[in-house]
């Protein structure tokens, strides 16, 4: 449970059904298995949730970087909580991405140790008594199967193998095509700053979430803020002849390069995605300014 909980790819549920099941037997055991669960869980998350605290976003990137579908997990947990709050933190371990991205985020929120060692270690109690119960109710399945492995032997151990891997390796084909679906026309810093000082007023979008917005107020000078989950109203009011420049903070330009995609089955043909989003833009050093309250009813121009 530590090590599945600092990062590696570890399977943990199937262990809490089978502590489950073997607790059919020896109650005491699940009372054990209980506990461990339960502490090595929470010790896990705190190196995550103190990385959070100091670093932020980049420690969600570096997460998203180095998992198997990288390009939504940061995004799909922003909104989680944007919308749960702390509570989130009580069903993270239930929620595929959020119990390994839902530490460090806590940390870049500044949650206090003591108010995230309560929520996570409270939804840590949920979820391993779940498994421990499941794994209790059926433990004559289990038992059935377990002796089916076993007497199978490395045959059996072959399949499991086999089918760990094929998993794997479609995850990673899919993940290959969507990074190729990515692949459309970018707009470069360098070139949206030229365009800009050519007074040709493109549009820029700031597609990034709430949640990040709010951790980093900071934006392209003249940007509109818009949010991914509630496109359809702010997007019908672009001109279609005008440019459109869209940028995020996550990997690979994601939700950038998606709503791009949008917009031009909509009919607005001049529109790309920022390469390397808000992150290349402040790389190059060039000017931010603080993150203005405007109007949904209309687009700020950059250049007008």
């Amino acid at each position: 449970m530590l090590v599945q909980q600092l990062g590696a790819p570890i399977p943990a549920t199937p262990l809490l059904l089978l502590a489950g099941a073997h607790a059919a037997a020896d109650p005491v055991y699940g009372v054990y298995a209980l506990a461990l669960a339960i502490l090595a869980s929470t010790l896990g998350s705190l190196p995550w949730f103190w990385a959070g605290r100091r670093y932020g976003f980049r420690v969600l990137k570096f997460m998203c970087r180095i998992s198997l579908s990288p390009d939504g997990c940061v995004r799909q947990t922003e909104t989680f909580f944007e919308r749960y709050g702390a509570a989130a933190l009580l069903i993270a371990k239930f929620v595929p991405g959020l119990a390994r991205v839902g530490p460090p985020l806590a940390g870049a929120f500044r949650f206090g140790i003591p108010s995230f060692l309560l929520y996570y270690g409270a939804g840590n109690a949920l979820w391993a008594g779940f498994g421990l119960i499941l794994g209790f109710t059926f433990h004559t399945e289990i038992d059935w199967l377990m002796a089916r492995l076993t007497a199978f032997g490395a045959p059996a151990l072959m399949v499991v193998v086999g089918l760990l891997a094929l998993y794997v390796a479609y995850r990673w084909l899919v993940r290959r095509q969507f990074l190729k679906s990515l692949r459309a026309s970018r707009i470069g810093v360098a070139e949206l700053q030229a365009m800009i000082g050519r007074g040709e007023a493109p549009i820029v979008l700031d597609v990034r979430s709430r949640t990040h917005r709010k951790l980093d107020a900071r934006m392209i000078p003249g940007a509109r803020p818009i949010d991914a989950e509630d496109l359809e109203g702010p997007l019908a009011q672009i001109p279609s002849g005008h440019n459109v420049v869209v940028y995020c903070a996550c990997p690979n330009d994601a939700t950038a390069v998606k709503v791009a995609m949008l917009l031009r089955r909509r009919g607005i043909r001049h529109v790309r995605p920022l390469a390397g989003g808000f992150d290349a833009w402040v790389g190059a050093g060039l000017l931010t300014t603080p993150r203005e309250i405007t109007s949904t009813s209309s687009f700020t121009v950059i250049g007008r």
